[in-house]
């Protein structure tokens, strides 16, 4: 993979360049995506999600870094993570970990069902079963090895809320990849683009509009690299995150084989 230049943001004498690092490996991707589909998944798939995951950890972790900054902070804590997601709407991913990590408890509101009534919080599972959440500290070694690109340390609660949205938001993007994979394209998602209180909309991106994306070609039995990426249309809202995303991605993997 041909190394590219890092964000000036994220530079500096102790920062490894960002597009440097692949800190998920295709294995562990591999392994998340046979939780929750039996179909194939090529290399360049895997290498796209591995991508895909990294650029949306580098945005919060960098949206976090800012804050801590503000308090003349280096280590990252929890509450940076909730303070970079409060200011930018782009990096609210991963929502099923907000039930569950006590980071966010409090903050994702009361729910309540069709009659009114409280619905009460979803206890821990005892089930054995793989899922996004107990599934969460496989990606420990990597997050760790994200911040340490970008020169950053977290107190250990900030590193288990990066497993637990990396965990969530992968699952999330294998679902849609075998979704698309499925029904031979996007076929039934538009695009959301938020926008700020009194700014004027942005025209929309029409280059990664899922709209816009050419007919699948596959044997609808393997998840590709161009399921990947419309996937990442349907998971990330259409601003600077995802076509970052994208772009990296396309980056990632121009040098893989299809196998």
């Amino acid at each position: 993979m041909t190394a590219q230049p890092a964000r000036p943001e994220h530079s500096g004498p102790e920062a490894t360049s960002v597009m440097d690092v692949l800190p998920f490996k295709s294995s562990l991707v591999k392994a998340v995506f046979r939780d929750v589909t039996p179909m194939h998944v090529s290399r360049s798939a895997a290498w796209a999600a591995a991508s895909v995951t990294r650029t949306v950890l580098t945005e919060i972790i960098d949206g976090a870094r800012r804050a801590a900054a503000e308090q003349s902070r280096k280590k990252l804590l929890s509450g940076d993570l909730v303070s970079a997601i409060d200011r930018n709407v782009e990096l609210e991913v991963g929502h099923k970990w907000y039930d569950h990590s006590p980071t966010f408890k409090g903050m994702t509101g009361v729910l309540y069902d069709a009659e009114g009534a409280i619905v009460p919080s979803r206890r821990r599972s005892k089930s054995r079963k793989p899922s996004a959440v107990v599934g969460a500290h496989r990606f420990e070694a990597g997050v760790k090895k994200l911040l340490w690109s970008q020169g950053a340390t977290a107190v250990p609660e900030m590193i288990r809320d990066l497993d637990g949205i990396a965990s969530v938001f992968l699952t999330d993007l294998a679902r849609e990849a075998a979704l698309v994979a499925r029904e031979g394209g996007v076929k039934r998602f538009g695009t959301v683009t938020p926008v700020m209180s009194g700014e004027p909309a942005p025209p929309p991106f029409l280059q990664d509009s899922p709209r816009a994306l050419p007919a699948r070609r596959g044997d609808g039995r393997t998840i590709g690299r161009d399921d990947i990426l419309a996937a990442t249309t349907i998971q990330l809202f259409g601003g600077n995150l995802r076509q970052r995303a994208l772009t990296e991605a396309r980056e990632a993997t121009q040098n893989t084989s299809a196998g």
